[in-house]
């Protein structure tokens, strides 16, 4: 029979115990174990984990920044920043003439077919040519100009007989002074101060004087006044000024105009009577490249001083106005530049009150930038790990759960997973996207989406592991006895046991994926312009100038990544340590 009374002598000091008790409990105490609940016993050890808040923290705020931030920001992400500044322009082009400029006579003309065979004459060093059954000569005034003629048949030699072709009379002496040209073999000759040229035609050989006909020369010809042009591109005055350049001579004379020649190297400056300058003589072509400017005669001969003379760059002075020219010779051709006022992308700008991180290669806010990346590389990491967790606990949990072929299949797929290359095949991707000019919206869902079909694999052995020595305890076998399910058994009481190690293993897995999105955005095949990642902001650290010059282009972001990750890890260890029951805190 029991003793009521030692029965309650017993118990009673230990009630009172437990009530009157001063004595601090510890976290693993049996008695405070009775009254926390296990999400209150896991959030009081994770928060006695100091790195776990400190990562915590740094999540929060990379959150804040990234989602927050630019709700703050007066910029977008893609502004992009001009200011007026100086740049060094192409004004002109200037080149040594290698192609002859044609000037008929007045009442003659030309035209493509005689000058094709001029170019063929000229090139055999043949001293005629014909063309449509006319003769021609040329006679070279200096090195750059030749004088052509046509050569007019005015007598022929008929069995040693000469006879006029024409109705006029042939000139006295004419006959006497070819047969003269014939015994000394001759191919012309003078008389009372003509020339006359004895050419071959057909059978019988024919005596022809010369008719100006036109001008071929390499020399440009400007006019300091546009009301001259007509006159300094005339066939008289371009032939008298090319016989006076070609004699060296000071003063020449064009109808009743008369002109004086000043000589420097590399041009000729022709003077009026009255000692002003008149036009400029050169072999060097001078033009600008914007088609609507003109450009004075004085600036063209300062242009062909300093090719001439070899120089890198020149002044000039117009209007009051002084500035600096440089000269830059590309092949054949010399670039002439200057400085140009223009409107510039603000790239590489320096931190300021106004950007405090300063502004990118396009001339864009670098802080605002790096607000939106962090959106998609924290957008990235979350959708890229639901998947991963979602594809895994599914062949996970049916692997598991079943056990024998559907494991072994299942087991084999996934080491069919494994065996592709995960950079090699995210490479190919993206340049297929690149080939394809996919949209950079589009282009983010799609790296997400194969991000999570090639990282899953891990998780469901994880899953598969923890379910495989689930599946035999006392629970399942109850659940089995009450008939539920087979659905409901796996995803209602087995996978919620797996979720803690789960939530420890996307934790710690959510950095490994911020950084393989990084790595992408460093090469290139990651998220486009415009929008940004923090990835594809520290791109610009794979020029070296720009790494050592320009440090607030990638420190800044290279320094969120890492915080992003290590907080991420620091989280992760800490909920590991938190679901572990063997951990004493």
């Amino acid at each position: 029979m029991i003793d009521k009374d030692k029965i309650n002598e017993n118990t009673e000091p230990e009630i009172n115990y437990l009530e009157d008790t001063n004595e601090p409990m510890a976290l693993d105490d049996a008695r405070r174990i009775k009254v926390l609940s296990p999400g209150m016993l896991v959030f009081k050890r994770f928060i006695r984990n100091k790195l776990a808040v400190i990562g915590l923290v740094i999540i929060t705020f990379m959150f804040l920044f990234a989602f927050v931030g630019p709700l703050f920001s007066p910029y977008t992400q893609a502004q992009v920043f001009k200011g007026i500044g100086s740049m060094s322009k192409e004004f002109a082009g200037a080149i040594y003439n290698t192609e002859l400029r044609y000037t008929a006579a007045e009442g003659q003309t030309f035209g493509p077919a005689e000058r094709a065979q001029f170019l063929l004459a000229l090139g055999k060093k043949l001293p005629t040519f014909t063309s449509g059954g006319t003769a021609f000569t040329y006679a070279q005034e200096d090195p750059n100009t030749y004088r052509i003629l046509r050569l007019n048949p005015i007598a022929e030699d008929f069995a040693g007989i000469v006879r006029s072709l024409t109705a006029d009379p042939l000139p006295q002496g004419l006959s006497a002074a070819y047969q003269k040209a014939i015994q000394a073999k001759e191919t012309s000759f003078e008389l009372d101060g003509l020339k006359y040229q004895i050419v071959k035609a057909g059978k019988t050989t024919q005596i022809t004087n010369e008719i100006e006909i036109a001008l071929a020369t390499l020399n440009v010809f400007d006019a300091y006044n546009r009301a001259d042009e007509a006159f300094v591109n005339s066939f008289a005055f371009r032939l008298a000024s090319s016989n006076a350049i070609a004699d060296n001579e000071d003063s020449f004379t064009v109808g009743e105009r008369a002109f004086t020649a000043s000589y420097e190297e590399g041009h000729v400056t022709i003077y009026d009577k009255d000692g002003k300058e008149f036009a400029e003589v050169s072999n060097i072509i001078v033009n600008p490249l914007d088609q609507s400017l003109f450009l004075s005669v004085p600036y063209k001969k300062v242009v062909r001083e300093a090719i001439t003379n070899r120089q890198a760059s020149f002044s000039f002075t117009e209007n009051g106005e002084t500035v600096d020219y440089d000269i830059v010779r590309v092949n054949l051709t010399y670039n002439i530049k200057r400085e140009t006022p223009t409107e510039l992308i603000r790239m590489y700008e320096a931190p300021s009150s106004a950007h405090l991180m300063g502004l990118d290669n396009n001339g864009m806010d670098l802080m605002t930038r790096l607000m939106y990346g962090g959106r998609v590389s924290l957008l990235v990491g979350f959708v890229v790990i639901f998947l991963e967790l979602f594809i895994g606990v599914i062949i996970g949990g049916v692997s598991g759960y079943f056990g024998g072929w559907v494991d072994t299949g299942l087991m084999r797929f996934v080491d069919l997973f494994n065996s592709i290359p995960f950079y090699p095949m995210v490479l190919i991707f993206g340049s297929v996207m690149d080939a394809l000019e996919v949209p950079p919206m589009t282009r983010i869902f799609l790296l997400m989406a194969i991000l999570g079909l090639l990282g899953w694999t891990g998780v469901a052995r994880v899953v598969r592991g923890q379910i495989l020595s689930l599946r035999e305890q006392d629970f399942m076998v109850a659940t089995e006895a009450t008939g539920i399910r087979t659905s409901r058994r796996i995803f209602r009481h087995l996978v919620p046991n797996v979720m803690p190690l789960l939530i420890v293993q996307a934790t710690a897995g959510l950095g490994g994926i911020i950084i393989s999105e990084a790595t992408l955005g460093f090469l290139g095949l990651g998220v486009k312009y415009p929008l940004a990642s923090w990835g594809s902001i520290i791109n610009v650290a794979s020029d070296a100038f720009v790494m050592t010059n320009y440090w607030f282009m990638w420190i800044p972001a290279g320094m969120l990544i890492l915080l992003t990750v290590l907080g991420f890890n620091f989280v992760g260890d800490g909920l590991r340590d938190a679901f572990d029951p063997k951990m004493k805190r």
